[in-house]
């Protein structure tokens, strides 16, 4: 009898062990490219960021955290982010409140909707470099679209966007805004998982719509905002496509006030060859982003609202 039970011992092992070996080789092509494209990279670009490697020199010499040093000392390092910092300020909060705007019309029961979310997000899937070519013509100071109606309502000297140093981060700023209906639809998906016994119990309590926004919707949207913060920042410091689009098409002293950070990595690294330099750039980018994300997170039990645990968490 005890005989049995161990070799049923044994054999329960025994297929377990063979289940484990089978679920392994199933996900191993997944591991293999996860260790070859993801981890070696990132451990490389940790190794690279301590060494002196240009793109004509010999293997990558050791040179421990001079890289670091200069990086700090640079003063394009501390511009290109301040550029993208002022980017954050112009975008974030706007980009939040016009998308919840345009989602709470997008939210309406009125016939023909679903066309007007589908036109709505269209520009948030259109290639990024097609996006740029079209809001350079826009913003051509002689004959770009935004100009002209500018002129034809009594502006007499419009501004000359990518061709000024003062307007052209507030022109990449106001392109930024283009991809709002992508966060519209997201915006579109809280608010209708917001329980209509709510409005309806405001409604019998005599609640006007702006105390129903304020006390219902902003509340039971708060995770949603969030989501949306933090992907806000994460994207203000990952701008590039634009800014290096844009910045072929405008003098030099405003290709300048668009050199935004992952712009000045990409010009250390493949332009000027420095990549050791470079990589050292993208890891201080990598801890200022995760520094930022880090102390917004620690104030989620005071700013974000969920339904099932009835309280702030």
């Amino acid at each position: 009898m005890r005989l049995n039970k161990v070799n049923q011992s044994h054999s329960k092992d025994s297929l377990r062990r063979q289940e484990a070996i089978h679920g392994l080789l199933l996900i191993s092509p997944w591991i293999i490219g996860f260790v070859i494209f993801l981890v070696v990279p990132i451990l490389f670009s940790i190794y690279a960021s301590f060494t002196r490697w240009t793109l004509i020199s010999p293997p990558p010499q050791w040179i421990g955290v001079k890289n670091y040093i200069d990086m700090f000392t640079d003063r394009d390092t501390w511009w290109s982010l301040g550029v993208t910092v002022r980017y954050m300020a112009m975008t974030l909060v706007p980009f939040l409140v016009l998308a919840l705007l345009l989602a709470l019309l997008l939210n309406q029961k009125v016939r023909g909707m679903n066309m007007f979310r589908t036109i709505f997000y269209l520009p948030s899937i259109i290639s990024g470099v097609a996006v740029a070519i079209l809001w350079a013509a826009l913003l051509n100071p002689e004959i770009g679209a935004i100009n002209q109606v500018l002129r034809a309502i009594g502006v007499a000297e419009p501004p000359k966007w990518l061709n000024s140093s003062v307007w052209a981060l507030p022109a990449l700023a106001l392109m930024g805004l283009w991809g709002i209906g992508g966060s519209s639809i997201i915006y579109l998906s809280g608010l209708q998982n917001i329980p209509a016994e709510l409005y309806d119990a405001a409604t019998v309590d005599g609640a006007n719509p702006f105390q129903k926004f304020f006390y219902i919707t902003l509340p039971m949207l708060s995770s949603t905002l969030f989501f949306l913060f933090i992907t806000g920042i994460i994207g203000a410091f990952q701008v590039f496509t634009p800014a290096y689009i844009l910045s072929g098409t405008s003098s030099l002293g405003s290709s300048r006030a668009i050199r935004f950070y992952v712009l000045h990595i990409y010009l250390e690294g493949f332009q000027k060859g420095k990549l050791g330099y470079a990589a050292a750039l993208a890891w201080l980018l990598v801890i200022i982003a995760a520094i930022a994300i880090l102390i917004i997170y620690s104030r989620t039990e005071r700013l974000v609202y969920y339904e099932t645990s009835g309280k702030e968490s």
